[in-house]
């Protein structure tokens, strides 16, 4: 394995609610090498997103640890989280989180103009062009079909070229046939930035299709 990106140690998540504690994490334990590919599958309720959202730094652990490009995240405020992500995580969620006022050129340059990079639309047309939408550039996403503006969240993910890649049901909103080529694209992408990917999916030819599979239930890693 080369040298590790993250490095989850006795990591656990509680919430206290109506019923008590609900424990959503539980002492996980995970290593995962700088550009590999890693599939985490589990029925609804495991903690798949929960996972995801800890490696962010967006949800908040309980106890123990997350390291994350050498960054400690439980040392970090939350100007240091968002500093964080800014540099280093791109995340592709389900339901493709854009901006409807903006154009899908606006939405990928929008990670880049607040990280202060001064040839955002450039590089934002580039992304474009890299997914297949040199044409759909100055069309809103209320314009785009599902499959399109998934294609424009893949390129505001990758465009800062992050090193850490989080996918949350990438396709869980789209048909098979154009599932499959957003995941085409997202492979690509990943193979030519050598990005770490985390992708938590129900589709386990798509899990198969990374260097590691994992399985969760309950909370914890099996």
């Amino acid at each position: 394995m080369q040298d590790p990106l993250v490095q989850i140690r006795k990591l656990s998540l509680s919430l206290v609610g109506g019923a008590g504690e609900v424990n959503i994490l539980r002492e996980i334990d995970l290593t995962i090498a700088a550009g590999e590919t890693l599939s985490i599958v589990g029925p609804s309720g495991a903690g798949k997103t929960t996972l995801l959202m800890a490696l962010a730094g967006l949800e908040r652990p309980s106890a123990g640890s997350v390291m994350v490009a050498g960054a400690d995240l439980g040392r970090l405020d939350e100007d240091g989280l968002a500093r964080f992500r800014r540099q280093h995580v791109g995340i592709v969620f389900q339901s493709f989180h854009l901006v409807p006022s903006m154009t899908a050129l606006e939405n990928v340059a929008l990670p880049l103009e607040f990280s202060g990079i001064a040839d955002a639309t450039r590089r934002a047309r580039e992304a474009l062009e890299a997914v297949g939408l040199g044409e759909r550039m100055g069309h809103f996403p209320g314009e785009l079909s599902g499959g399109e503006q998934q294609r424009v969240a893949l390129a505001r993910a990758f465009v800062p070229r992050p090193a850490l890649l989080l996918a949350d049901e990438p396709t869980g909103n789209l048909d098979r046939d154009t599932g499959e080529l957003v995941m085409e694209l997202l492979f690509a992408l990943q193979r030519e930035q050598g990005t770490t990917l985390v992708l938590v999916t129900h589709d386990e030819r798509l899990a198969e299709r990374c260097g590691r599979q994992l399985a969760m239930a309950d909370g914890r890693l099996l």
